[in-house]
C-alpha cells in the first residue's frame, strides 16, 4: 500500500493500493477503517482537500464498501 500525505485535524495517516483500490484511513484516535473499490483520483481528492476529514464523510463514507475490521 502506498501512504498518502495527508493534514487533518481528525486522520492520521491514509494508505492506498492502486491493485484493487483499497482505501486504509487510519484516524488520530486510534480507530482504522477500509473501503473497497475507491479510484485513486477520490483517495487523492480527499488528501487534498481543505478539510480532508469532511471530505471523507460526504464522499467516502457512506459512498463505497467498508471492510470489517
Amino acid at each position: 500500500m502506498l501512504r498518502l500525505h495527508v493534514e487533518s485535524r481528525i486522520i492520521h495517516s491514509v494508505y492506498f493500493s492502486q491493485e484493487d483500490g483499497q482505501l486504509r484511513i487510519c484516524f488520530k484516535n486510534g480507530e482504522e477503517r477500509r473501503f473497497i473499490g475507491v479510484p485513486e483520483a477520490e483517495a487523492a481528492a480527499m488528501c487534498e482537500a481543505p478539510s480532508p476529514g469532511q471530505h471523507y464523510i460526504a464522499k467516502i463514507r457512506n459512498e463505497y464498501d467498508r471492510l470489517a475490521a
